[in-house]
């Protein structure tokens, strides 16, 4: 009951979202698909660290990733199947490097996917130095605003209902039960490498649909642009902000950040990245349970009144 209740919502929501083209203008638009994504990113990145406490930095590379697909597909591959694709080529590479570092934990495992988004940024600019003979593309032809939103929304909305079934699946418990204690789930029969890799792979599908989809925003695609730390970090801080173990907390979380970032960038345009980062520290120090703790403060109230 609870997963149909969840897919309600969820199709309530996406519906509502989607109608949003014809009542907002340019400018709230471009904000609204800001929050879209971002709360895609926030809960495809929560699905695997949420459940492990495993922190990974990797949401950049794999975004990148899903960025240049469309960068070098433009003009051949339909811009639907650029988006998969960009999913797909970013989850065989997830998959690939889980198999390496998944058995790191901690700082170890946050420096090595942290270096994951430089390594393949260096590497992309080095081949398209010595063999393209240029170290960005440009993006002639572009879907309409409303056609690249509807497809972020569709994405962000895959990766909730995915969520929603990895939580109340065998995967989700197994997940749960790495986090808690990773020896004592796999005395208890749980595969973890393998829910590791499933589950790191399934985040990363995302992550690399959602950059595919944004790419053409841009009109010309460097590495710089697409695998920016900021990306992978300020959806690390979405996630945490809003409740890792949750899903509506990274939701919520990802549009009340997203909207402040903007309005600290308009009004306060060379500090707005200072005044972000000591109200995250706040909140960190005073609220380590995200929003989502809120919450839950509030039903144990209701549950001892």
């Amino acid at each position: 009951m609870k997963l149909r209740n969840g897919f309600v919502l969820l199709l309530a929501g996406s519906l509502a979202l989607a109608a949003l083209p014809w009542l907002l203008s340019d400018f709230l638009l471009a904000l609204a698909l800001s929050c879209v994504m971002y709360a895609g990113l926030a809960v495809s990145w929560s699905m695997f660290c949420g459940a492990t406490n495993y922190l990974s930095l990797a949401t950049a590379a794999f975004f990148g990733l899903g960025a240049y697909v469309t960068a070098w597909g433009a003009g051949a591959l339909p811009y639907g199947l650029a988006v998969v694709a960009g999913g797909l080529v970013a989850a065989a590479f997830a998959a690939l490097v889980g198999a390496a570092v998944l058995h790191l934990r901690g700082a170890y495992f946050a420096v090595i996917t942290f270096g994951l988004g430089e390594l393949v940024r260096h590497s992309i600019t080095y081949y398209e130095k010595a063999y393209e003979g240029t170290v960005g593309r440009i993006i002639a032809e572009a879907p309409e605003s409303t056609t690249v939103y509807w497809t972020v929304l569709a994405v962000a909305a895959a990766a909730v209902a995915t969520a929603l079934v990895v939580r109340e699946r065998r995967l989700g418990l197994a997940l749960r039960g790495i986090g808690s204690d990773e020896e004592r789930a796999q005395t208890l029969g749980v595969n973890a490498r393998r829910a590791k890799i499933l589950a790191f792979a399934l985040s990363a599908f995302f992550a690399g649909a959602l950059g595919a989809a944004m790419a053409v925003r841009w009109t010309y695609i460097d590495p710089p642009t697409v695998f920016n730390p900021f990306i992978g970090f300020q959806t690390v801080l979405i996630a945490m902000v809003g409740g890792a173990q949750t899903i509506l907390g990274p939701i919520a979380s990802a549009v009340l950040f997203s909207l402040l970032t903007e309005f600290l960038r308009l009004q306060f345009p060379y500090l707005f990245l200072v005044i972000l980062g000591l109200l995250l520290i706040v909140l960190v120090l005073y609220l380590p349970g995200g929003i989502a703790s809120l919450f839950v403060r509030g039903r144990w109230r209701r549950a001892d009144a």
